[in-house]
Parts: structure tokens; sequence; C-alpha cells
């Protein structure tokens, strides 16, 4: 079994990077511990599936970003996208922010909250009830900007990661390049935030070892530069990830709603397929949890609610009216294994490339840094 990477928060991980960023900005009160260059101008371009790993792996395809000073950073936990986004724009670890999973349950009402979809009625604003680092940036004077598809400005997650900053609905390569080059020139100080999404759904859908993804990797690239080109000379670019990603076979997988001492016990299953909150019925949570150690093996580590909050993966805290959302039984996968639920999560079932565990391959990210000139 591949030993768990530890999320480093509050000196090397995702939710470090915008706060280090105001930092750099000079932005009073923040602390720029990532060490990143003094600048009037930022951009961020965040690459969803961008793992650290895939990126030296295929370094040729992609000669631009593999050109520029770096590290690794560590996503949270899950290394999934919506907490990823809520940490990198709050700056906060899920055990503060409370976006804890891909799903997640509504204590409230027992329904499962899609946070990309935002599907469940609930207030974003109060299900995530803390300032963003954007709301910092915007009150400091710096002209803040997100740019990324039109259909995300009134999505729930845009609410909960990234109020304070202006949206720019952007949905084509020149659309986004056209709205970089305004956004990065307003005011005497600029923040702006790109998201691409390809090779993330190059990953899922083709696996992340595919030509395709090489190809789309390439194509990212190639955007960076572009996205490099169209900012003023004197802005630094910071190219970030929000999670890797890894391929599991077919015969990897485990269908819970095909094996029923899976499911028995078990009133919701939330998370996603490499890292599965369970919630259970009251008193079933011992059997639940000794069912699935025994059917699993080394290839995932099966904990309680309790045990995972004190190993630190959702932050040295866990609020109060966070604790609830996690499952009672976390299931992560550090193995070749894959949690799939065909009937209830069909979707997700058919995906070749993954993330949400704790391996190196899903948890490091990149940090890269184009200062101009």
């Amino acid at each position: 079994m591949i030993d768990p990477v530890s999320p480093q928060y509050g000196g090397g991980a995702l939710a470090d990077v915008l706060p280090s960023v105001a930092g750099a900005l000079s932005v009073p009160g923040e602390t720029n511990v990532l060490d990143l260059p003094p600048a009037s101008r930022y951009a961020v371009l965040l690459f969803d599936g961008l793992g650290w790993n895939l990126l030296q792996r295929y370094a040729d395809a992609a000669p631009y970003l593999s050109s520029l000073a770096g590290r690794s950073l560590t996503a949270g936990v899950p290394s999934t996208t919506a907490v990823s986004l809520t940490s990198l724009g709050t700056g906060l670890p899920p055990g503060a922010h409370g976006i804890v999973g891909y799903t997640s349950i509504v204590p409230e009402t027992g329904a499962l909250l899609n946070a990309l979809q935002w599907d469940a009625p609930v207030d974003p604003r109060r299900w995530q009830p803390h300032g963003t680092v954007f709301d910092r940036v915007m009150a400091a004077g710096v002209a803040t900007r997100n740019v990324s598809k039109v259909r995300f400005e009134k999505s729930g997650l845009t609410a909960a990661a990234f109020r304070g900053s202006m949206h720019r609905g952007a949905d084509t390569i020149e659309d986004r390049l056209d709205a970089t080059r305004f956004a990065s020139r307003e005011g005497q100080s600029s923040l702006v935030y790109v998201y691409d999404s390809q090779l993330d759904y190059i990953g899922h859908q083709q696996g992340c070892d595919s030509a395709q993804w090489q190809k789309e990797l390439a194509a990212a690239d190639m955007f960076a530069q572009q996205v490099r080109s169209a900012l003023p000379r004197d802005a630094v670019l910071i190219v970030v990830a929000d999670h890797g990603m890894i391929d599991v076979a077919p015969e990897n997988r485990v269908d819970l709603d095909e094996e029923p001492a899976l499911t028995e016990g078990v009133s919701l299953i939330g998370g996603e397929s490499r890292f599965r909150h369970l919630y259970c019925v009251p008193g079933a949570e011992a059997d639940v949890l000794a069912t699935y150690r025994a059917r699993v093996g080394d290839k995932a580590l099966v904990l309680t609610r309790a045990e995972a909050i004190a190993r630190g993966w959702f932050g040295p805290t866990v609020e109060d009216r966070v604790s609830p959302r996690l499952g009672d039984v976390i299931v992560a996968a550090l193995g070749p294994l894959a949690l799939v639920a065909s009937r209830r999560h069909a979707q997700e079932a058919g995906l070749i490339g993954l993330h949400g565990s704790l391996t190196p391959d899903e948890m490091e990210i990149p940090l890269l840094v184009d200062a101009g000139y």
C-alpha cells in the first residue's frame, strides 16, 4: 500500500497560494508564506487535474510549463475540485470552509449535496460563511477578477469559494485571453484568476496516461504561454492545479451496489470512488467499519470520522458545523481501487481517470512561477 501524503496546510498547500499572492501584492495583514516575488499585478492560472507527477512524467509535452521555476504543493483532503477550489479561494482547509467532498451529506436534511452542481437547496454563503481572500484583496483596492466559464457565474460553488472577485465569463480560449488581457491591466494593482478544466475532463474520460491526455497537456502548455503573453510584462504568472489523477482499471473497481454486504448499515454514500464518505444507520458504524476493512484489505485506509480528523486530513481543526458532513466511516483508496456505485452514481462509475485520495499522484500539485521580466 502506498503511504498517504499528509496535506501541508500552512506552508505548502493549495490553500496557501492566494494568501501568499496577497502578501506579494502588499495587501495589509497578509503573509507570503510561499515566498512569491513582490509585484503589483498577479495572474493565477489553475489547470484542473494537472498533477505534479503527471507534469514530470510528460514534461516533453509541456516545454513551457516544465521550464518554469517551481515546486510541488499538496492539495487538501479529499483531493477533488470542489474542495480544492474552495481552499484556494478562502485560503482555508476543508475543516474550516466546510466543503468536504464532491458529494457530502446536508446534516439538517439528510440530502446529498453535489458541490459542483450545487443541487441541494443550501445557501452557499451559510454553508461556507468565511470571507474569501478575494474579499480581502478587493477591500485593499486591488482589481480582482475571476475568468472562467459563463455558467459558473451563478453557481453555488462560485458563491462559496470566489465571492469578492468580479466574474468574467469566457467560454472560448480567445475569450479567456481577451478577458485576462483586459482584467490584468485594471486599476493600479490587479489579481486575475483563470480556470481551465479540459485536462481533468480528458483524464476522466480517456485516462490520464492516454495519448489524448498528453495531447491536451500540450494544448494547456500553449494556453499557459498565451496567458503569459496577454499579461503586462511586469505581472507575475502563477500556475497551479487542484489535484492530480490516476487511472484505475475495470478489474480494480468494487461496485457497492452489487455487493449487498457493502451497503448494509449504510444510509447514504457520498464522496467519490477514491474517497468515500459512508453515512451509517445509527449504531451500525462498527459493523460497517469492519466490513470495509475486511473487503478492501491493504488497498485503502478505512477510518472512523474521529480517526480521520485526528490525522489532520481536513486541517488542524474541524469546525463543529463541518464535522457532521464527514462520513461516519471514510474509505481512502491507496492502492489500485475504486469504490463505484453503479446505480446511485452511474456517471461516475464509467470514469477512467480518478482522484480524491491521498496518494502522491492525487495529492501533489505544481506551483510554477513566471515573474516576467
